[in-house]
Protein backbone atom coordinates (compact mmCIF):
# COMPACT_ATOMS: atom_id res chain seq x y z
CA UNK A 1 0.00 0.00 0.00
CA UNK A 2 1.55 3.60 -1.49
CA UNK A 3 2.16 6.42 1.18
CA UNK A 4 -0.95 8.39 -0.51
CA UNK A 5 -3.55 4.91 0.05
CA UNK A 6 -1.84 5.22 4.23
CA UNK A 7 -2.98 8.51 4.10
CA UNK A 8 0.82 9.86 5.51
CA UNK A 9 0.08 7.40 8.64
CA UNK A 10 1.13 3.90 9.66
CA UNK A 11 0.40 2.17 12.97
CA UNK A 12 3.77 1.16 14.73
CA UNK A 13 4.84 0.74 18.76
CA UNK A 14 6.20 3.48 20.30
CA UNK A 15 8.23 3.25 23.44
CA UNK A 16 7.59 5.92 25.95
CA UNK A 17 9.50 4.32 29.39
CA UNK A 18 9.97 1.35 31.58
CA UNK A 19 7.38 -0.91 30.54
CA UNK A 20 5.74 1.20 28.68
CA UNK A 21 5.33 0.68 25.07
CA UNK A 22 1.85 1.51 23.03
CA UNK A 23 0.62 0.89 19.35
CA UNK A 24 0.02 4.45 17.94
CA UNK A 25 -1.03 5.61 14.76
CA UNK A 26 1.73 7.85 13.91
CA UNK A 27 3.56 9.47 10.75
CA UNK A 28 5.12 7.55 7.79
CA UNK A 29 8.39 8.76 8.16
CA UNK A 30 9.97 11.59 5.72
CA UNK A 31 13.04 10.25 3.61
CA UNK A 32 15.97 12.36 3.57
CA UNK A 33 17.72 11.97 -0.28
CA UNK A 34 19.93 9.12 0.57
CA UNK A 35 17.08 7.67 2.82
CA UNK A 36 15.18 4.82 1.86
CA UNK A 37 11.76 3.53 3.48
CA UNK A 38 11.32 -0.39 4.00
CA UNK A 39 7.36 -1.69 4.24
CA UNK A 40 8.21 -4.05 7.37
CA UNK A 41 7.66 -7.87 6.58
CA UNK A 42 8.49 -9.67 9.59
CA UNK A 43 10.21 -8.20 13.08
CA UNK A 44 11.18 -10.28 15.59
CA UNK A 45 11.42 -10.13 19.25
CA UNK A 46 15.17 -10.19 21.23
CA UNK A 47 16.89 -10.10 24.25
CA UNK A 48 18.03 -6.74 23.87
CA UNK A 49 14.51 -5.29 22.93
CA UNK A 50 13.40 -7.28 26.12
CA UNK A 51 15.62 -5.43 28.06
CA UNK A 52 15.49 -2.32 26.03
CA UNK A 53 11.34 -2.42 27.26
CA UNK A 54 12.44 -3.41 30.79
CA UNK A 55 14.37 -0.13 31.40
CA UNK A 56 12.42 2.31 29.00
CA UNK A 57 15.81 2.98 27.15
CA UNK A 58 19.19 2.51 25.90
CA UNK A 59 21.85 4.53 26.28
CA UNK A 60 23.07 4.09 23.02
CA UNK A 61 20.52 3.31 21.13
CA UNK A 62 17.15 4.61 22.01
CA UNK A 63 16.02 7.16 24.23
CA UNK A 64 12.04 7.61 24.72
CA UNK A 65 9.80 8.26 23.12
CA UNK A 66 10.78 6.88 20.10
CA UNK A 67 10.19 3.84 17.53
CA UNK A 68 10.79 0.54 18.74
CA UNK A 69 12.35 -2.78 17.40
CA UNK A 70 15.19 -3.56 14.93
CA UNK A 71 15.27 -7.05 13.91
CA UNK A 72 13.42 -6.90 10.64
CA UNK A 73 13.66 -7.89 6.80
CA UNK A 74 11.18 -5.86 4.04
CA UNK A 75 10.09 -4.38 0.69
CA UNK A 76 11.67 -1.17 -0.29
CA UNK A 77 8.78 1.33 -0.77
CA UNK A 78 10.60 4.29 -1.49
CA UNK A 79 13.45 5.51 -1.81
CA UNK A 80 15.28 9.09 -1.88
CA UNK A 81 16.37 10.92 -5.05
CA UNK A 82 20.04 10.43 -4.50
CA UNK A 83 19.86 6.43 -3.79
CA UNK A 84 21.41 4.29 -6.45
CA UNK A 85 19.72 2.82 -9.16
CA UNK A 86 20.73 -0.62 -8.20
CA UNK A 87 18.14 -0.40 -5.59
CA UNK A 88 14.56 -0.19 -6.48
CA UNK A 89 10.91 -0.12 -4.81
CA UNK A 90 9.79 -3.60 -4.73
CA UNK A 91 12.99 -4.75 -3.48
CA UNK A 92 13.26 -7.33 -0.89
CA UNK A 93 15.69 -6.70 1.96
CA UNK A 94 17.25 -6.90 5.20
CA UNK A 95 18.48 -3.37 6.50
CA UNK A 96 21.12 -4.16 9.71
CA UNK A 97 20.32 -1.86 12.80
CA UNK A 98 23.72 0.10 12.50
CA UNK A 99 26.02 1.62 10.36
CA UNK A 100 29.78 2.31 11.12
CA UNK A 101 31.11 5.74 10.07
CA UNK A 102 34.37 4.05 8.10
CA UNK A 103 36.41 6.90 9.32
CA UNK A 104 37.30 6.95 13.31
CA UNK A 105 39.62 6.01 15.15
CA UNK A 106 38.37 2.71 15.73
CA UNK A 107 37.12 2.26 12.18
CA UNK A 108 40.50 2.98 10.48
CA UNK A 109 41.59 0.20 13.48
CA UNK A 110 39.91 -2.65 11.50
CA UNK A 111 37.13 -2.66 14.40
CA UNK A 112 34.06 -1.10 13.01
CA UNK A 113 31.77 -2.21 15.66
CA UNK A 114 33.50 0.30 17.97
CA UNK A 115 33.00 2.87 15.74
CA UNK A 116 32.76 6.28 17.81
CA UNK A 117 30.02 7.76 15.55
CA UNK A 118 28.18 4.07 15.20
CA UNK A 119 24.28 4.72 13.72
CA UNK A 120 21.65 3.28 15.16
CA UNK A 121 18.38 2.46 13.66
CA UNK A 122 15.30 1.47 15.36
CA UNK A 123 11.56 1.02 14.56
CA UNK A 124 11.32 -2.22 13.14
CA UNK A 125 7.87 -3.15 14.73
CA UNK A 126 5.73 -0.74 12.79
CA UNK A 127 3.98 -0.72 9.01
CA UNK A 128 7.04 1.06 7.76
CA UNK A 129 10.76 1.86 8.87
CA UNK A 130 12.97 4.77 7.34
CA UNK A 131 16.54 3.27 6.80
CA UNK A 132 19.12 6.08 6.60
CA UNK A 133 21.65 6.58 3.96
CA UNK A 134 24.83 5.34 6.04
CA UNK A 135 22.44 1.95 6.33
CA UNK A 136 21.50 1.84 2.63
CA UNK A 137 24.94 1.74 1.67
CA UNK A 138 26.50 -0.27 4.08
CA UNK A 139 24.75 -2.34 5.80
CA UNK A 140 21.54 -3.31 4.09
CA UNK A 141 21.45 -6.57 1.83
CA UNK A 142 19.41 -7.80 -1.06
CA UNK A 143 17.28 -10.67 -0.13
CA UNK A 144 17.77 -13.76 -2.75
CA UNK A 145 14.30 -15.30 -3.80
CA UNK A 146 15.24 -18.51 -2.15
CA UNK A 147 15.38 -17.29 0.81
CA UNK A 148 12.03 -16.09 3.19
CA UNK A 149 11.28 -12.55 4.79
CA UNK A 150 11.27 -14.87 7.97
CA UNK A 151 14.46 -16.64 7.32
CA UNK A 152 15.99 -13.08 6.37
CA UNK A 153 14.89 -11.41 9.87
CA UNK A 154 17.32 -13.13 11.37
CA UNK A 155 20.75 -12.13 9.57
CA UNK A 156 20.80 -9.06 12.93
CA UNK A 157 21.63 -11.76 16.09
CA UNK A 158 23.20 -14.10 13.38
CA UNK A 159 25.85 -11.90 12.94
CA UNK A 160 26.39 -11.44 16.34
CA UNK A 161 27.21 -14.82 16.87
CA UNK A 162 29.07 -16.01 13.64
CA UNK A 163 31.58 -12.97 14.69
CA UNK A 164 31.73 -14.40 18.01
CA UNK A 165 32.34 -17.79 17.31
CA UNK A 166 35.40 -15.82 15.25
CA UNK A 167 36.40 -13.85 18.15
CA UNK A 168 36.32 -17.02 20.00
CA UNK A 169 39.19 -18.87 17.51
CA UNK A 170 37.34 -22.36 17.97
CA UNK A 171 37.97 -25.19 15.85
CA UNK A 172 36.96 -28.31 14.59
CA UNK A 173 36.79 -31.50 17.19
CA UNK A 174 36.77 -28.60 19.91
CA UNK A 175 34.57 -29.23 23.34
CA UNK A 176 32.98 -25.87 23.75
CA UNK A 177 30.18 -25.15 26.86
CA UNK A 178 27.67 -22.84 26.04
CA UNK A 179 26.40 -20.97 28.85
CA UNK A 180 22.60 -19.98 28.40
CA UNK A 181 20.06 -21.23 26.01
CA UNK A 182 18.23 -18.42 25.29
CA UNK A 183 17.86 -17.36 21.30
CA UNK A 184 21.57 -16.13 21.24
CA UNK A 185 22.95 -19.04 23.11
CA UNK A 186 20.56 -21.74 20.87
CA UNK A 187 22.40 -19.94 17.73
CA UNK A 188 25.68 -20.82 18.99
CA UNK A 189 24.68 -24.50 19.52
CA UNK A 190 23.25 -24.42 16.16
CA UNK A 191 26.48 -23.14 14.31
CA UNK A 192 29.18 -24.29 16.15
CA UNK A 193 27.25 -27.92 16.59
CA UNK A 194 27.07 -28.05 12.41
CA UNK A 195 30.99 -26.88 12.47
CA UNK A 196 31.77 -30.01 14.12
CA UNK A 197 32.42 -28.68 17.14
CA UNK A 198 31.18 -31.13 20.95
CA UNK A 199 29.24 -28.91 22.38
CA UNK A 200 27.83 -28.49 25.98
CA UNK A 201 24.69 -27.03 27.26
CA UNK A 202 24.03 -25.29 30.34
CA UNK A 203 20.59 -23.67 30.53
CA UNK A 204 17.36 -22.62 32.83
CA UNK A 205 14.05 -24.68 32.07
CA UNK A 206 13.31 -27.82 30.48
CA UNK A 207 12.40 -26.09 27.16
CA UNK A 208 15.07 -24.55 26.72
CA UNK A 209 16.89 -27.84 27.20
CA UNK A 210 15.33 -29.54 25.12
CA UNK A 211 15.83 -26.80 22.10
CA UNK A 212 19.56 -26.98 22.77
CA UNK A 213 19.49 -31.03 22.76
CA UNK A 214 17.19 -30.51 19.29
CA UNK A 215 19.88 -27.62 17.95
CA UNK A 216 23.09 -30.17 18.38
CA UNK A 217 24.35 -30.00 22.05
CA UNK A 218 26.00 -33.40 22.99
CA UNK A 219 24.36 -32.57 26.57
CA UNK A 220 22.17 -30.03 28.48
CA UNK A 221 22.08 -29.25 31.92
CA UNK A 222 19.54 -27.63 33.85
CA UNK A 223 21.21 -25.55 36.52
CA UNK A 224 17.90 -25.40 38.18
CA UNK A 225 18.49 -29.19 39.11
CA UNK A 226 21.93 -29.53 39.50
CA UNK A 227 24.67 -28.42 42.89
CA UNK A 228 27.55 -27.59 40.67
CA UNK A 229 27.08 -26.65 36.67
CA UNK A 230 30.77 -26.26 37.20
CA UNK A 231 32.04 -29.65 37.99
CA UNK A 232 29.22 -31.43 35.85
CA UNK A 233 30.49 -29.38 32.90
CA UNK A 234 34.37 -30.07 33.37
CA UNK A 235 33.39 -34.36 33.91
CA UNK A 236 32.25 -34.43 30.02
CA UNK A 237 35.79 -33.11 28.94
CA UNK A 238 39.10 -35.16 28.56
CA UNK A 239 40.02 -35.54 31.54
CA UNK A 240 38.44 -33.67 33.34
CA UNK A 241 40.34 -30.41 32.37
CA UNK A 242 37.74 -28.42 30.85
CA UNK A 243 36.51 -26.90 27.77
CA UNK A 244 38.63 -25.58 24.87
CA UNK A 245 36.34 -22.47 25.02
CA UNK A 246 33.25 -21.14 26.75
CA UNK A 247 30.67 -18.76 25.41
CA UNK A 248 29.02 -16.85 28.65
CA UNK A 249 25.10 -15.93 26.93
CA UNK A 250 23.62 -14.51 30.22
CA UNK A 251 24.99 -11.51 31.03
CA UNK A 252 25.16 -12.43 34.93
CA UNK A 253 28.12 -12.14 37.49
CA UNK A 254 27.39 -15.67 38.20
CA UNK A 255 27.78 -17.53 35.25
CA UNK A 256 30.86 -15.34 34.09
CA UNK A 257 32.70 -16.86 36.94
CA UNK A 258 31.36 -20.20 36.08
CA UNK A 259 32.84 -19.65 32.70
CA UNK A 260 36.28 -18.56 34.18
CA UNK A 261 36.17 -22.23 35.43
CA UNK A 262 34.77 -24.39 32.87
CA UNK A 263 37.54 -23.59 30.30
CA UNK A 264 40.89 -25.90 30.59
CA UNK A 265 44.38 -24.21 30.45
CA UNK A 266 45.32 -22.17 27.50
CA UNK A 267 41.42 -22.23 26.94
CA UNK A 268 39.67 -19.08 25.78
CA UNK A 269 36.32 -17.54 27.08
CA UNK A 270 34.04 -15.05 25.28
CA UNK A 271 32.40 -13.31 27.99
CA UNK A 272 29.67 -12.77 25.31
CA UNK A 273 26.60 -11.61 27.75
CA UNK A 274 26.96 -7.92 28.91
CA UNK A 275 26.19 -7.58 32.42
CA UNK A 276 23.89 -5.21 33.72
CA UNK A 277 26.01 -1.89 35.03
CA UNK A 278 28.04 -1.82 38.08
CA UNK A 279 27.96 -5.81 38.24
CA UNK A 280 31.21 -6.94 40.07
CA UNK A 281 32.64 -10.12 39.28
CA UNK A 282 35.03 -12.26 41.69
CA UNK A 283 38.06 -13.79 39.64
CA UNK A 284 40.99 -15.45 40.86
CA UNK A 285 44.45 -13.83 39.47
CA UNK A 286 45.92 -17.10 40.37
CA UNK A 287 44.05 -19.23 38.00
CA UNK A 288 43.85 -16.71 34.79
CA UNK A 289 47.77 -16.47 35.03
CA UNK A 290 49.15 -19.96 35.82
CA UNK A 291 46.41 -21.29 32.72
CA UNK A 292 46.65 -18.54 30.49
CA UNK A 293 43.08 -18.21 29.89
CA UNK A 294 42.32 -15.86 26.92
CA UNK A 295 39.57 -13.52 28.04
CA UNK A 296 36.98 -12.15 24.68
CA UNK A 297 33.96 -9.89 24.78
CA UNK A 298 32.39 -9.70 21.75
CA UNK A 299 30.28 -6.66 21.10
CA UNK A 300 27.50 -6.26 18.23
CA UNK A 301 28.33 -7.42 14.49
CA UNK A 302 30.05 -5.70 11.49
CA UNK A 303 28.93 -5.36 7.80
CA UNK A 304 31.55 -8.34 6.86
CA UNK A 305 29.38 -10.58 9.02
CA UNK A 306 26.42 -8.79 8.04
CA UNK A 307 26.93 -10.99 4.87
CA UNK A 308 27.99 -13.75 6.22
CA UNK A 309 25.12 -14.50 8.39
CA UNK A 310 22.91 -14.01 5.20
CA UNK A 311 25.11 -16.48 3.36
CA UNK A 312 24.49 -19.00 6.13
CA UNK A 313 21.20 -18.81 5.82
CA UNK A 314 21.27 -19.02 1.82
CA UNK A 315 23.10 -22.19 2.15
CA UNK A 316 20.10 -23.07 4.64
CA UNK A 317 22.55 -23.84 7.40
CA UNK A 318 20.79 -22.44 9.88
CA UNK A 319 16.64 -21.75 9.68
CA UNK A 320 14.39 -18.90 11.58
CA UNK A 321 11.80 -22.11 12.19
CA UNK A 322 14.24 -23.10 14.69
CA UNK A 323 13.85 -20.66 16.94
CA UNK A 324 10.59 -18.79 16.21
CA UNK A 325 7.94 -19.78 18.94
CA UNK A 326 5.11 -17.63 17.30
CA UNK A 327 3.92 -15.23 15.37
CA UNK A 328 1.12 -12.49 16.22
CA UNK A 329 0.32 -9.18 14.50
CA UNK A 330 1.72 -5.95 15.90
CA UNK A 331 -1.01 -5.12 18.33
CA UNK A 332 -0.13 -8.25 20.05
CA UNK A 333 3.00 -7.20 20.84
CA UNK A 334 3.05 -5.17 24.58
CA UNK A 335 1.43 -8.82 26.27
CA UNK A 336 4.50 -10.55 24.08
CA UNK A 337 6.84 -8.38 26.10
CA UNK A 338 4.49 -9.09 29.02
CA UNK A 339 5.03 -13.06 28.28
CA UNK A 340 8.44 -12.69 27.84
CA UNK A 341 9.43 -10.62 31.02
CA UNK A 342 7.32 -14.13 32.56
CA UNK A 343 10.01 -16.34 31.56
CA UNK A 344 7.82 -18.68 29.52
CA UNK A 345 10.16 -20.49 27.18
CA UNK A 346 9.21 -18.70 24.19
CA UNK A 347 12.36 -18.18 22.25
CA UNK A 348 11.58 -15.45 19.44
CA UNK A 349 7.94 -14.38 18.37
CA UNK A 350 7.56 -13.17 14.50
CA UNK A 351 6.11 -9.93 14.89
CA UNK A 352 3.54 -9.54 11.33
CA UNK A 353 2.83 -5.90 11.05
Amino acid sequence: MSRSEKNGHMTAAVLYGSEDVKIERVDIPRLAEDDVLVRVEVALTCGTDLKVWKQGFHERMIQPPALFGHELSGTIEEKGSAVNGGVRKGMRVVPSNSAPCNQCFFCRKGQPNLCEDLLFNNGAYAEYIRIPGRIVRENMLEIPDSVSFLDAAIVEPLACVLRGVHETGIHDGDTVVVIGCGPIGLKFIRTLSSRHVRVIAVGKRDSQIRAAERLGAVAAYDVSKIDDPVSAVRQLTEGGRGADAVIEAVGQAVTWQWALQMVRKGGTVNLFGGCPRNTEVRIDPAALHYSEIAIKSTFHHTPRFIREALDTIVRGEIRASDFITGEVPLADLPGVFQHMKNRNGELKTAIIP
